[in-house]
């Protein structure tokens, strides 16, 4: 993938390796000398031949070299970090072969605040997890499901922080948000604003775009009517929505087809845990940002999110085969 592509890049290869596989290394098409940089410090390391291949294409020749790969006999396991779309056909052509993968998608991860939580805790984690990279990791939070009680104090809190971030060239030190990674994902991120604010969500930060930089976005008053409830922005966007109750947070955290991170903030960590644990995702933070990842820790995703693990002893299940090998040391009596 291209958003975090050195992470994931490497993520992507140095777990099966470890598990002795070989790997060949299809580099996104938007970062494809990043991902070269990685399987040459593979060999500069002294990697054997072989260990470690790399296929960068065109655009346009996506999907036959992506056939090529998962069809080809050598090939045992494929693993992908991408959009559902996409993951979606790679699924199909891995199970046609009955090859095993590991699929870590998109996502619209829910950040709940209960009406007891910290509200500048709160507002602080759901800036970083909405605006840090321009929106675009999948853990970004794209929701932030809020008590009706608190729902105004917490909107003015996260808006000053947005309208508070510094946006611009990245490499200028001083930047805090940069541009998104084209011109393509900056009016779909545009058009899905428009649709909100049109359909009666109030901005009450950012909106507005020169070229690929987008100022930091929070959109209340969203509803189910709207793009932006669903749909995953891949960008600094983050639509509140108000709820009356613990029931109602959850049902409306769970309702996305995606599953992967969420959030839970309150000062009552047992009523917290509980309202987790019926979220529907493989990742979720209790009174901590949604975009958190550890490599000792199983991540993955449930529903359009994927499946497998990265990480932990879980991942050992994704990139080995489990196998029954016995021995007989004394002579056996069969039936016939």
């Amino acid at each position: 993938p291209w958003n975090a592509p050195v992470i994931l890049g490497t993520r992507a290869v140095v777990w099966p390796l470890a598990f002795g596989n070989t790997v060949v290394m299809k580099a996104s098409e938007q970062s494809p000398r990043t991902h070269g940089h990685i399987v040459a410090a593979l060999v500069d390391a002294g990697i054997p031949d072989g260990v470690v291949s790399l296929i960068c294409n065109d655009p346009a020749d996506a999907a036959t070299v992506v056939d090529a790969l998962i069809t080809h006999p050598l090939v045992r396991h494929v693993n992908f970090t991408g959009s559902t779309k996409v993951g979606r056909i790679v699924a199909q052509a891995a199970a046609a072969e009955l090859k095993r993968s590991v699929l870590e998608l998109g996502g619209k991860a829910p950040f709940v605040v209960l009406d007891d939580a910290d509200l500048e805790a709160a507002a602080s984690a759901a800036s970083f997890g909405g605006f840090m990279n321009a929106g675009q990791i999948c853990m970004s939070t794209e929701r932030v499901v809020v008590a009706e009680s608190v729902a105004d104090r917490f909107v003015e809190k996260l808006a000053a922080r947005a309208d508070a971030l510094v946006t611009g060239d990245p490499t200028d030190p001083q930047t805090q948000v940069g541009p998104v990674v084209n011109e393509s994902a900056s009016e779909h991120i545009a058009e899905l604003i428009e649709d909100a604010t049109a359909k009666g969500a109030k901005l009450a930060a950012g909106g507005t775009a020169e070229g690929t930089l987008l100022r930091p976005t929070v959109l209340s008053g969203v509803t189910p009517e709207m793009r932006i409830y669903g749909e995953e922005s891949f960008g600094p966007v983050i639509a509140v929505i108000a709820v009356a109750d613990d029931d109602a947070a959850v049902e409306i955290a769970n309702d996305t087809e995606y599953g992967l991170a969420a959030s839970v903030f309150g000062a009552d960590v047992s009523r917290a845990r509980s309202v987790a644990g019926r979220i529907e995702s493989g990742i979720c933070h209790i009174n901590g940002a949604t975009v958190h990842d550890e490599a000792t820790a199983p991540f993955g995703g449930v529903k359009h999110s994927g499946w497998g693990r990265f990480g932990s002893g879980q991942v050992a299940q994704e990139f080995t085969d489990l196998r029954w090998i016995t021995v007989s040391e004394e002579e056996r009596h069969y039936p016939i």
